[in-house]
C-alpha cells in the first residue's frame, strides 16, 4: 500500500529532528542522512494507519538502525587511515539540531562529538536521546527495548564518561571570533612563542586526512610541540597551493557551536579547525581534512553570505 501525500507530509515534518539525532549518533552528515533514508523506505513499507504513534515509530526505527551502523562502523574504524574524527558542520546547518539550552549545544560540540565515540553504542544512543532531545527515560526504554531503571543507569554511565573528557567552557559568539582571530595571528607570525601562550600545557592537536589528504596519524602533544605544527600548518607556500589546488583563504568561524576556522580555495572547503577552549587556554586543535567529510560544509559555505575579507591566505 502507498504512502498519501498526508503520510509523506507528516515525514518529512520530522525529518529535521531524525536527521538531527542521527548525526549527533553518528557522528556523521552522509551517514545521517542515509539512516534518515532507510527509515523512510521503512515508513512506506508499513501500514501507517496501525501505528499509534507516529513520531515514536520513527524515532525507534530510525534510532535501532544507526545502532547497527554504529556496531559495523566500530569495525571498519579499526581500518581507518590515521585518526577517525566526527564531521564538523558549519553555523546555520539545520543538522545541528535544538541549540535552545546549554545540555543541547554541548551535546553537539565538537568536543563532546568526540568524546561520544568513547562511549557504547547504547551509552550513545541514551545520551543524546536525553540530553539533546529531553526524552523521559520511559521512552527511551521503549526505544531500546530496555527497561527504565537500564536506561537511567546507562545515561548515568555515559554522563560521567563524557564528564571525565575535556569539555570546553560555553562562550558567546563574540568571543569566539576573538579567540579565533588572536589564535590564527599567533599561528601567522612565524613564531611558537605567541602560540605557546594562547594555549594549555597539555592541548593537543590531531588531523583526519582518512588516507586522502596527508596527516599524521599521531596526535601532536604539549603546547611547543602543537605550536611548532601549527606553524609550519599556517605557514604559506607554493607547494601548499600546488596541494590544494590554489590559494586557500582561511576565515574565523564556528563549527558545531565552537570557534573555528575553515579553509576555502574557489568556494570548496578544504578544511575546518575545531578549537576545544577552556579556561586555561585552547586545550585541542582538531583539523578535519578529509574531503568526504566536508562535502556538506561546502554546500553550507556557498549558501552563506561572508560578507568580510579573509583572516589569512595560504
Amino acid at each position: 500500500m502507498g504512502l498519501m501525500m498526508s503520510d509523506v507530509d507528516r515525514f518529512e515534518a520530522a525529518r529535521p529532528r531524525l536527521e538531527a539525532i542521527a548525526y549527533r549518533l553518528l557522528g556523521s552528515a552522509s551517514e545521517a542522512e542515509d539512516a534518515v533514508q532507510e527509515t523512510f523506505l521503512r515508513w512506506q513499507a508499513v501500514d501507517v494507519g496501525r501505528i499509534e504513534v507516529p513520531e515514536a515509530w520513527l524515532t525507534k526505527v530510525l534510532t535501532n538502525f544507526c545502532l547497527n551502523m554504529l556496531t559495523s562502523a566500530r569495525a571498519r574504524r579499526e581500518t581507518y587511515v590515521g585518526t577517525w574524527l566526527p564531521e564538523p558542520l558549519l553555523a546555520g546547518d539545520p543538522m545541528l539540531g535544538p541549540a535552545d539550552t546549554a545540555e543541547q549545544r554541548e551535546s553537539v560540540s565538537y568536543a563532546v562529538m568526540v568524546l561520544l565515540e568513547r562511549l557504547s553504542p547504547n551509552e550513545r544512543a541514551v545520551y543524546v536521546l536525553r540530553e539533546a532531545f529531553d526524552y523521559p527515560h520511559r521512552e527511551i526504554a521503549e526505544i531500546l527495548d530496555v527497561t527504565e531503571a537500564a536506561s537511567q543507569q546507562i545515561h548515568h554511565r555515559a554522563k560521567k564518561h563524557v564528564a571525565d573528557g575535556k569539555v570546553r567552557t560555553e562562550i558567546d559568539e563574540a568571543a569566539s571570533r576573538r579567540i579565533v582571530e588572536e589564535f590564527l595571528a599567533a599561528a601567522t607570525t612565524g613564531r611558537t612563542e605567541p602560540l605557546v601562550r594562547l594555549l594549555t600545557q597539555d592541548v593537543v592537536a590531531v588531523g583526519d586526512g582518512g588516507g586522502k589528504v596527508p596527516a599524521r596519524a599521531k596526535a601532536f602533544e604539549g603546547a611547543l610541540a602543537v605550536a611548532k605544527f601549527l606553524r609550519g600548518l599556517f605557514k604559506p607556500s607554493g607547494a601548499k597551493r600546488v596541494h590544494t589546488g590554489g590559494e586557500a583563504e582561511i576565515h574565523a568561524t564556528t563549527a558545531n557551536g565552537g570557534p573555528a576556522l575553515v579553509a576555502v580555495v574557489d568556494g570548496r572547503v578544504i578544511g575546518i579547525s575545531c578549537l576545544e577552549i577552556t579556561a586555561e587556554g585552547i586545550a585541542a586543535v582538531r583539523n578535519q581534512v578529509n574531503p568526504d567529510k566536508l562535502v556538506r560544509a561546502t554546500e553550507q559555505w556557498a549558501g552563506t553570505d561572508h560578507g568580510d575579507s579573509p583572516l589569512h591566505l595560504l
